[in-house]
Parts: structure tokens; C-alpha cells; sequence
């Protein structure tokens, strides 16, 4: 296992557990089936027996319906056999969802109570389920998008007990930058000061005991202690993938769509139901890893540069979705003619040598070290720049598209306010479709 001076990550979380199970008064664990997830279940309740800690965790799993058989039966275990040391909250919920695999359908809904007869699976019968019938969250919305859902749980969890709430993730710095700046932001309180658990609401937080542990640390452990894992990944590697390309999720979710068509190998009775549940999933499955959706590099169409491909696809989408995505490339025009973004000095280099009309206005506010860049025009594209992509250009308007990024995180979009409340409208549209 890595190693940082004198011990390795395991010994590391070790102590983490300890801090959490000394500070917090109710802890519980967020445990989709992964790999991550099911380790840090698995660590979490080790832990318990090894130091004799009667009180109960909670495990709190988003089931999002539509999942490979073997996440189920493994969710369903690690929950039966545990009973005496767990608290369950296995969540059957309708929540607006991001679907991937459609550009004519922004949302799907698990466990969409109008539309029972098309679930993927039935519901689960277990005594300690939670849905629609008979959940006692104060804060659900019908049909709310599940980011806000998952978020709003933690803060009735931490308002059902007295003292420190924490929500354990198995989240790791090296599964993507975003993750890694969950991390590293300084912008956050904790108890201590370790950046591991940031305060997320009054007396609610966060914490990452994973956060430093690497994919090949993930299976020493699985292996070294024996712990039980979803056997989905015994089939991922029988199927050719390597340990960095197994994923579980949705498979509607853009983490996923890239191995869609995993489900008619590995799973074909779930996937029977997966290619019927949403609009657009079989061709997801069978373009999901192509140039088509934009998951490879790809050719400009004959006749096109990438500005009139842009207008090109937009043409051909739905009204709501193409003026979603003409007001966000709007956005990002304004911003960088306008107002401008900050660009190392090896790509202003790089564009000033290629003769990329700029105006550099020097270093950037709040002690930038990066000076501050406004383009005259959108490039039509930028592929001969080599030392960034976070610049302006027609081909990542495109790929945003192609790759139906409804939020154009291709091209570094994050979600405002008033786009949180554009989406409500959006999902309260189109919830009866």
C-alpha cells in the first residue's frame, strides 16, 4: 500500500477512524455498492468490532433503481448480515436524475411511481426500505434532482440526533481533479486541522478517510482482509477492463455511458430493462464509447468548420434543450470577450505563436499568478495547443453536445443558483413525460 513517512494509507485511516469515533456522536457511512464505498463500509464496521464500540452507524444507500443485479445482491448483504451494528437507510425515492444517453431527455426518474410497469427491477421488500409510501423526510420534494436530495438528507439525519453529525465518503483524490479539490479547497472549516472533514452545516460534516488511497490500494485490502465485494468487478475483469476502468454507477450517469453496453454481456436480463427504461439508452450502448457521442477523437464532419457544426446540432435538438445549451455557450462568449480567464504563460506562449487573436491584461485579482487573457472571437478550435484545454473554442461547444453535458462541464461550467432554479423548471416540465 502507498506509503507517506513512516506509514502506509491503511495505518493512516486507521487513526482517521479513530478521530471520527472519538468527535462525532452519529456517524454513518454513504454506501452506493462500488468498490470505495463498500471498502469504507467494510473498514467502518472492522473497526466497531475491533474496539468493542456498541452504538449503531447509519448506512445510508441512494438506490437509483437501474444497476447491475450483482450491485443489488451486494447491498442487499452487506445490509442483512450487518443489522445489529447499522442503522439502514436504503432510499427507493423518485429524484430527478442526469441522463447521459439522451440529448431529448435532460432527467429520468428511479422508482418513478407513474411509470411502475417500466421499472428495471421491482421494488425491494426488505422491512427497513424507504419510499415513497412511507419515508418521513421533511424536506422531500417530488421528484427533486438527487444532488439536492442526498445533501438534504444529511442535514434531517444530523437534525434526528443530538451532537456532531458526520457523513463518511469514499471519495479519493486520484478518481479526478474535481475530487481532489473537494479535498485540497481551503475555502472550509473542519474540527481540526486536517482538510478530511470539512463542516457542511451547523453541526453536520463530511469526511474522506479514503481520500489518499489509491485504486490498487482499493484490492490489496479487498484481499488482504477478506472483506465482501460486489462481484460485478470479477465480471468487469473477465470482460478485459483494467482496475482504473471499472466503475459502478448509474448506467445512464456520464461516468458510465462509455460502458453501457457492459450490461448485455455481463447482466442481459437487467439490461433487457435498461435499454427500455430511458429514451436514447440502446443507442447510449451502442455509440456510448464511439467519435459519435464524443467519447473519442473525431473528424469534422465534410463541409463544416466546428462554428457551423455547432449550429448544425443545435437544429436538431428540442426547443428547451437547445436554448439550455445556446444560453450557456452565450455565457462562456461573454466571459472570455469580455471579462477574460486566467492562462498559464506556456499557453499564452503557445497562442501568441499561433497567432490566436488575444489581448493579455496581465496578472489576474486576488494575488493570481496567471495573467489574465481576453480572446477577440471564439477560436473555431484549439487542438494545437498543447499545454491547457481550459480555453475558449466552437469543438468544445460541440463535444458538450455530443456528449449530452446538459451542463457543460466539458467546458468548465459549474451550476449557478440560477441555473439550479432553470433545472427545477425544467424537471417539473417534463416529470409526466
Amino acid at each position: 500500500m502507498k506509503k507517506y513517512l513512516d506509514i502506509n494509507v491503511y495505518e493512516a485511516t486507521q487513526q482517521r477512524l479513530k478521530y471520527i469515533f472519538d468527535n462525532f456522536e452519529n456517524i454513518y457511512v454513504s454506501f452506493s455498492g462500488g468498490k470505495d464505498s463498500g471498502l469504507l463500509l467494510n473498514l467502518v464496521l472492522d473497526y466497531k468490532h475491533r474496539h468493542n464500540i456498541q452504538k449503531k452507524i447509519g448506512v445510508f444507500h441512494q438506490d437509483f433503481e437501474a444497476q447491475y443485479q450483482a450491485t443489488t445482491d451486494y447491498v442487499e448483504k452487506m445490509f442483512l448480515d450487518n443489522l445489529d451494528d447499522i442503522d439502514p437507510y436504503w432510499v427507493c425515492i423518485p429524484q430527478g436524475s442526469r441522463c447521459a444517453v439522451s440529448n431529448f431527455q435532460m432527467y429520468w426518474y428511479p422508482w418513478d411511481d407513474q411509470k411502475e410497469a417500466d421499472w428495471v427491477r421491482p421494488m425491494p421488500k426488505h422491512p427497513f426500505i424507504i419510499n415513497l409510501q412511507n419515508h418521513k423526510f421533511d424536506f422531500y420534494k417530488y421528484k427533486m434532482a438527487q444532488e439536492d436530495f442526498y445533501m438534504e438528507f444529511g442535514k434531517w439525519y444530523s437534525r434526528q440526533h443530538t451532537g456532531k453529525t458526520i457523513c463518511l465518503l469514499g471519495i479519493r483524490t486520484d478518481e479526478s481533479l474535481n475530487r481532489y479539490r473537494a479535498y485540497a479547497t481551503n475555502q472550509k472549516h473542519t474540527l481540526s486541522k486536517n482538510k478530511w472533514h470539512p463542516k457542511i452545516w451547523n453541526n453536520f460534516y463530511h469526511a474522506y478517510p479514503l481520500y489518499d488511497w489509491t485504486t490498487k490500494d482499493i484490492w490489496i485490502a479487498y484481499g488482504k482482509f477478506g472483506f465482501e465485494y460486489n462481484k460485478i468487478y470479477d465480471l468487469f475483469y473477465k470482460a478485459g477492463l483494467s482496475i482504473h476502468q471499472m466503475r459502478v454507477a448509474s448506467p445512464y450517469h456520464e461516468s458510465a455511458k462509455a460502458h453501457l453496453n457492459l450490461y448485455r454481456v455481463l447482466d442481459p436480463q437487467t439490461w433487457i430493462k435498461v435499454v427500455a427504461r430511458v429514451q436514447g439508452a440502446n443507442f447510449g450502448a451502442i455509440y456510448g464509447n464511439s467519435k459519435v457521442l464524443g467519447n473519442k477523437r473525431f473528424d469534422l464532419p465534410p463541409g463544416h468548420t466546428w462554428r457551423s457544426y455547432v449550429k448544425f446540432l443545435l437544429a436538431t435538438l428540442p426547443d428547451e434543450i437547445r436554448k439550455n445549451y445556446i444560453e450557456k455557450f452565450k455565457t462562456s462568449i461573454r466571459f472570455w470577450w469580455k471579462h477574460g480567464g486566467v492562462v498559464a504563460d506556456d499557453a499564452i506562449k503557445e497562442l501568441e505563436a499561433c497567432n490566436y487573436k488575444i489581448r493579455n491584461r496581465g496578472k489576474g485579482k486576488r494575488r493570481s499568478t496567471k495573467d489574465q487573457v481576453v480572446f477577440l472571437g471564439t477560436p473555431d478550435d484549439t487542438d494545437d495547443i498543447k499545454s491547457t484545454i481550459d480555453i475558449p473554442s466552437w469543438k468544445r461547444m460541440a463535444v458538450c453536445i455530443l456528449k449530452n453535458d446538459h451542463l457543460c462541464k466539458h467546458m468548465g461550467f459549474a451550476q449557478t443558483k440560477r441555473q439550479t432554479e432553470r433545472e427545477h423548471q425544467l424537471m417539473e416540465k417534463y416529470k409526466n413525460l
